[in-house]
């Protein structure tokens, strides 16, 4: 049995600031039905806050308790350990971090910097790994879908670093099983009792099935074809929209 849901909301929810057909119903519906839901993005470029303003403004009702994104959780990894960070983040939520900056930083965060991608940038972020800095990352998307089309995401640009760096992040985005598994704890519920809904195999679908999560991938957004054969064999599950999802669900 399924007893709560946990939602991608980018390719899922919505595209380019408009809410995909079915979106508002799935949510309605599933509310009526009791069933709790969270929402877990691997979004870099805006706050909790914003996020939550935005999908208000498409009709998508979400609280900020109930939506778990990496700014969130790397700001409290940095907290629980002291760590003092050297940023390649995307201007809209520095701020989140400006009360834990200061000389001389002792790790590296990365999330999706969008323009600020240059090789200056990144070649510090080098440079201050080759001195040993650890290096945190936001996720490792490859990619994702806005109204422009497909764009580049954080993931390239974690894994020239790791390549160039000979180390390896610590991603505390998806598909990591903590991140996960920190938005299912919140429902109280068992992993097995949760699914998880996205419309990327990799870091949405097979990240939680990794997790001990159900999952189901949905063919809209970034979902591209032949991505089935990613998850099915790992027993996740695939629908052409929400509206099937919701008839699974219930």
């Amino acid at each position: 049995m399924i007893h709560g849901v946990l939602f991608d909301l980018e390719g899922v929810l919505f595209v380019g600031g408009y809410p995909l057909p079915g979106s508002r119903e799935a949510l309605l519906s599933l509310r009526a039905a009791g069933i709790p839901m969270r929402f877990i993005t691997n979004s870099t470029r805006m706050t909790r806050g914003a996020i939550v303003n935005s999908l208000e403004a498409m009709g998508l009702e979400v609280s900020t308790q109930h939506l778990f994104t990496p700014v969130v959780a790397a700001r409290n990894y940095l907290i629980a350990r002291e760590l003092t960070p050297h940023l390649l983040v995307h201007p809209n939520i520095q701020s989140e971090f400006a009360d834990l900056l200061g000389p001389p930083p002792d790790v590296v965060l990365i999330g999706d910097a969008g323009a600020g991608f240059d090789y200056q940038a990144l070649n510090r972020c080098f440079r201050l790994l080759l001195e040993g800095l650890p290096l945190l990352a936001m996720g490792c998307n490859r990619y994702f879908r806005d109204s422009s089309g497909l764009n580049l995401d954080v993931g390239p640009f974690v894994a020239a670093l790791e390549y160039a760096a000979e180390l390896e992040a610590v991603v505390l985005g998806k598909p990591a099983a903590v991140f996960f598994l920190a938005a299912v704890n919140s429902l109280d519920l068992p992993p097995q009792d949760v699914v998880m809904v996205g419309d990327d195999a990799e870091m949405d679908v097979c990240g939680a099935l990794a997790a001990g999560l159900r999952g189901v991938l949905v063919r809209t957004g970034k979902y591209r074809h032949g991505d089935e054969s990613k998850v099915e064999p790992l027993g996740g599950r695939v629908f052409d929209n929400l509206d099937a999802v919701v008839d699974y669900i219930l």
